[in-house]
């Protein structure tokens, strides 16, 4: 689940769907010229287009989109902790696979800079993107290779539909942090400007067939364990590694919120967690439809991949926070945030410490684009008074 889990998909399950729920600092050698300081020429996702603009002054944090580099030679070096103090007050979340649903995208169509994301998609992808999102069929959607970049394009398509409102272009400027599940973190980062639409959409389809071969070469699963606490999870995780072997070993993959946690593994390790779930007093088990193991050892094979295509890609700093899946912090250094991408997939989601974090860090009111209801199930099983609100498309 690469999006939620990114499971989303773990979040479809009785328990979320309602009630749901490094600072890496630059350092130079003592025999360096003193360097330059200078402030980057900066972009942001803009619907259709990549606006850049240059702002001179002290660095800030938040809507300013100012930040700070070091110039040494030739090479232009971003201090990764530049978001490190971030103080949120309004985010956008974005939803990963497992969210999608026939119908998606018909409401963009109303909306032109919406609409005409679909069209862009349909060049890159070489298929009707839009023909599959509204009408199926609903297998399809669901395959991997499809429902990643059909989720990015439906839930960049809704900051669209909101542009377009009354007030919207003010709620939109208003957003100080982002953040997706798995998948989703790349659609935040197109938001943030971190790299265009384009690019993105080129990268969330590699992604997507990337895992589904990683998938395809060995057998693999995951299930949503639903009622227990995270060490609660592990101790089941420990109790049906003893019994499998090597290849077939589970773990936690998506951290997902209170009484939902995602594990991934070897078929024999899923089925002997699914075999002891009832002794470790779990309220129930739900077998994920997903193509295998994700964010597991078993998505290694996609990685040089997707390592490969970022390093050919142009990252730029994000104009604001965006907080990486990984380790739940935001990273500024471009190079930095390729090699968090190409981690994620082979890495445990941390989702609920990301919302706890936000939420303890002042944030007021936060928006979830795209499709579906996941997200707004966790924040809610997290704190019960969060406010947020759905931006569908």
């Amino acid at each position: 689940m690469n999006s939620l889990f990114h499971h989303p998909l773990i979040l479809r399950t009785p328990s979320c769907s309602h009630s749901l729920a490094a600072t890496t600092t630059m350092t130079m050698a003592a025999s360096l010229a003193l360097p330059s300081i200078s402030f980057q020429k900066h972009s942001f996702f803009n619907g259709s287009s990549t606006v850049s603009f240059t702002k001179l002054g002290a660095p800030r944090f938040g809507r300013s989109g100012v930040f700070m580099s070091v110039s040494v030679g030739s090479q232009t070096l971003v201090d990764d902790a530049l978001f490190a103090d971030y103080k949120p007050t309004s985010a956008f979340l974005f939803p990963g696979q497992g969210a999608q649903a026939v119908g998606m995208g018909k409401e963009a169509q109303s909306v032109p800079a919406a609409a005409k994301l679909y069209e862009k998609a349909n060049d890159i992808l070489g298929f009707d993107l839009l023909e599959i999102c509204t009408n199926g069929p609903k297998d399809k959607l669901d395959s991997t290779v499809i429902s990643q970049p059909a989720i990015y394009v439906t839930s960049l398509a809704a900051v669209e539909l909101l542009r377009a409102r009354d007030g919207g272009q003010q709620t939109i400027d208003s957003v100080d942090v982002t953040c997706g599940l798995s998948l989703g973190e790349y659609t935040a980062l197109a938001f943030a400007g971190a790299f265009s639409f384009e690019d993105g959409l080129k990268l969330v389809k590699l992604r997507g067939e990337a895992m589904q071969e990683a998938a395809d070469a060995a057998k693999s699963a995951m299930i949503s364990v639903i009622g227990l606490d995270s060490d609660k999870v592990q101790q089941l995780c420990d109790a049906a590694n003893q019994e499998v072997d090597e290849d077939d070993k589970v773990q936690i993959a998506n951290y997902l919120c209170p009484g939902n946690y995602a594990v991934s593994g070897g078929v024999k390790g899923i089925e002997a967690v699914e075999a002891k779930a009832k002794s470790f007093k779990a309220r129930m088990t739900v077998r994920l439809a997903v193509a295998g193991a994700f964010h597991t050892g078993f998505m290694e094979p996609a990685v040089s991949r997707l390592e490969a295509a970022l390093a050919a890609t142009q990252i730029r700093s994000p104009r604001i926070p965006v907080i990486s899946n990984v380790d739940a912090q935001p990273h500024a250094d471009p190079e930095t945030i390729k090699k968090i991408l190409a981690r994620q997939v082979t890495s445990a989601v941390q989702w609920e410490t990301t919302v706890k974090t936000l939420l303890s860090k002042g944030l007021k009111k936060s928006y979830e684009l795209g499709p579906g209801k996941v997200i707004a199930g966790i924040i809610k099983r997290v704190d019960k008074s969060a406010e947020i609100e759905n931006i569908a498309a």
